[in-house]
């Protein structure tokens, strides 16, 4: 035991000499968790709260035009631009201004709707009240006269950089809303043709809607926000970097000859990694510590959202400890395997961007392609950012993360496995 505590206490020396090596082990991580985690929230925030301008052409000029205007002026995080310059929009300026990429959305009214909707609707009305002989027979066969109608088309030009997705979700919300105007229509024609001079009501009420819940176990979720996702996310990303400093101090060792010095004196190589060992899981521990009181404490101060883990702590702890086991044997590999500094950093740093991005530390794994999706279920950091989620997002146990962990864990053997074979076949030689 007393080896293997002086053998701890040299790493420890080795590191306290490396300030470049410390500041990548914990400054640079701290800057990432605040910088990102800011970048994003803004994103979201743009995405969710801040009002999206849709220019608006009426050439109507009718009932269903200021309907349509009533409506889309009713919704939460819209902007109608109807006139510039105290001057309404013409469908040349309206797509002249979308395809400049000045608006992403503009809606072009045609001239004629409102007519050929109310006599298409008081048509079908007085037919089906024809039916039940509530209205005259000679009415119902004069509006029967018509029985086809002009399709009036509403123009939806897109802004030629908007996304898929976007202008999908434009579209259906744009049909629901002429749908709601559609039916309000034949409502309000029902009660005129049968003489209803109170409003019934009909439409005042919603008797379906939807609430949305984000599922977890024993009680409504939150909604996940950039704090959640990115707190696990760069805990991760700076316990993973730890590789860069503990291969550079093994071919240090290396090339200074300490190692054959420590080989030749009496300590078993497993006293010699086991000081490796305790002394980076202690500071991928205090990296872990570190990045939460950023969280709690600072994230408020400039506009966050606070991260408190409260009862989840100690299963973070555990995630924290076993992806820092899995680091270590990461780095102790590289450091063996390298036979010089230029070989171990630059592999390291770029091997470890590697891991984020499939693990899903830099873009969620939801939105990747399936084939990355499927590759990134390879990446170390994706089981600890699985195994962070299920217990932030999901409230999961630690019987709940036991696969991801178990996963880190052999991952952590079969690096340790590999670099004793190299360095006992390369002592060899």
């Amino acid at each position: 035991m007393r080896k293997l505590m002086v053998s701890a206490y040299k790493e420890i020396m080795l590191l306290l000499r490396d300030w470049g090596g410390l500041a990548i082990l914990f400054f640079m991580p701290s800057v990432l968790i605040i910088t990102i985690t800011l970048i994003q929230e803004s994103t979201f925030k743009a995405v969710g709260e801040s009002a999206l301008p849709i220019v608006l052409v009426d050439e109507d000029q009718g009932e269903i035009g200021s309907l349509i205007a009533q409506n889309m002026a009713k919704a939460p995080n819209v902007q109608l631009i109807d006139e510039i310059d105290g001057k309404p929009l013409s469908d040349a300026q309206a797509r002249a201004l979308v395809s400049d990429g000045k608006y992403q959305i503009a809606l072009v009214i045609p001239k004629g709707i409102s007519e050929e909707l109310n006599e298409k609707v008081n048509h079908n009305v007085d037919k089906i009240l024809g039916e039940f002989s509530l209205t005259e027979a000679d009415t119902s066969t004069k509006k029967q006269e018509k029985t086809t109608w002009e399709v009036k088309e509403i123009t939806i030009y897109f802004d030629p950089a908007a996304g898929q997705t976007f202008r999908n979700s434009m579209k259906n919300s744009i049909e629901q809303m002429l749908s709601k105007v559609e039916v309000e229509k034949i409502y309000a024609v029902f009660q005129g043709q049968m003489g209803m001079d109170n409003d019934p009501a009909l439409l005042n009420d919603e008797i379906i809607t939807f609430r949305e819940v984000i599922a977890q176990k024993g009680k409504d979720g939150i909604i996940p926000n950039a704090v959640q996702h990115n707190v696990p996310a760069w805990i991760l990303f700076g316990i993973f970097f730890i590789v860069v400093p503990l291969g550079i101090n093994l071919v240090k060792e290396k090339n200074l000859g300490t190692y054959i010095r420590l080989r030749t004196s009496p300590v078993s190589y497993a006293i010699i990694l086991g000081g490796k060992i305790i002394t980076y899981t202690v500071i991928c521990l205090i990296q872990f510590v570190l990045m939460l009181l950023i969280a709690k404490y600072i994230f408020p101060l400039i506009g966050l959202i606070e991260f408190d883990p409260g009862p989840k702590l100690p299963v973070m702890v555990l995630i924290a400890f076993v992806s820092g086991l899995a680091a270590i044997g990461l780095g102790i590999l590289i450091g063996t395997v390298a036979e010089t500094q230029e070989q171990s950093a630059p592999f390291g740093a770029i091997f470890v961007i590697i891991l984020a991005a499939l693990g899903g530390v830099w873009v969620p794994t939801f939105i990747m392609p399936e084939i990355m999706q499927k590759v990134s279920a390879f990446s170390p950091m994706n089981w600890g950012i699985s195994a962070f989620y299920d217990v932030i997002l999901r409230n999961g146990t630690a019987a709940d993360i036991a696969q991801p962990l178990c996963y880190l864990l052999l991952f952590f053997a079969v690096t340790m496995t590999a670099a004793i074979f190299y360095d006992k076949r390369h002592q060899a030689n």
